[in-house]
């Protein structure tokens, strides 16, 4: 081994062992982070409801949304209606859909309701509903992405969601679409049609939350280089960039002849210095280059 490939391996061995986890995967800690997880983010939700969207009438879907209209109609304390709907809901998937709906959904169940009626004495921050619907539905994204990434559920409709998607055949997503789209539509008619489009904006802004705390903002990108030049590409890629490659066998479709396809996952830092190395080395290079949400592996973050 001569010594540029020493010192590769060194870099590559190095980097492996910063980006191990601090928990890892089998340790009884990583329950606890997803306890965490779970409360917190239900701690959120409720904190979002009772700041942003309950007092200006805005009800974003779910069973959150619902007791905003059922409050307005009868009077009756959210966070109880919520405990009265998460409950048997809660029962009806366990029967239906199995064990799988345990324990995690069960607090999930409970607690949200709880932090809802704790912190229901909060004043709200704002009065204006644009507001409200944008600061709600970034808060309830970033709850329920908490909760996710936490393994949980706090239960209510998607418990029917699921069971419309395995009774019907609906897409999981459109059964959550088609649930929180009914709840939007009534609030149009007993809030007012005005409420129902702010309800909207957050439902759309609290789906884009999710998105970024699942996924986070170190958003990569993938790149497919069809060159002549492939093997001088694919040694810049490695001891320029330290990236690793992955080589494909393409045909192309005019010429029907065999093509060298480099494959390389870069961070979205790395783009412009990407496509210089291959401009040095192959100016009439063919590059495709698309965002990818995750990678995992070595270079990026673990399973």
């Amino acid at each position: 081994m001569d010594t540029s490939d020493h010192v590769q391996q060194s870099r590559r061995s190095n980097s492996r062992r910063r980006r191990d986890p601090l928990i890892p995967a089998g340790s009884p800690f990583r329950r606890v982070i997803e306890y965490i997880y779970l409360i917190l983010g239900a701690m959120i939700i409720a904190l979002s409801f009772n700041l942003f969207l309950n007092p200006n009438r805005i009800a974003a879907g779910g069973v959150t949304g619902l007791s905003t209209i059922i409050q307005q109609i009868w009077g009756i304390t959210p966070a109880y209606l919520q405990w009265a709907l998460n409950i048997p809901l809660w029962l009806l998937g366990l029967i239906v859909l199995g064990l799988r709906f345990g324990i995690k959904t069960a607090i999930g169940s409970f607690i949200l309701p709880l932090f809802v009626l704790l912190t229901a004495g909060f004043s709200q921050l704002t009065d204006q509903p644009l507001l409200a619907s944008v600061y709600g539905g970034m808060g309830i994204g970033v709850g329920l992405g908490l909760v996710f990434r936490g393994r949980g559920s706090t239960g209510g409709m998607d418990v029917i969601a699921q069971v419309l998607h395995r009774y019907s055949g609906v897409s999981l997503g459109t059964a959550i679409a088609l649930l929180d789209g009914i709840i939007i539509l009534t609030a149009g008619f007993v809030l007012s049609a005005e409420n129902a489009l702010y309800a909207l904006i957050g439902l759309f802004i609290s789906s884009k939350t999710i998105d970024l705390i699942q996924v986070g903002l170190n958003t990569s990108k993938v790149a497919f280089i069809i060159s002549d030049a492939s093997d001088q590409i694919a040694k810049a890629v490695l001891y320029e960039l330290d990236r690793g490659l992955t080589r494909l066998q393409g045909i192309g479709g005019f010429t029907n002849q065999e093509k060298a396809v480099v494959m390389v996952v870069i961070g979205q830092r790395e783009v412009t210095r990407l496509k210089q190395v291959i401009r040095d080395a192959d100016p009439y290079a063919f590059v495709i280059i698309s965002g990818t949400s995750e990678v995992f592996g070595e270079g990026f973050k673990l399973h």
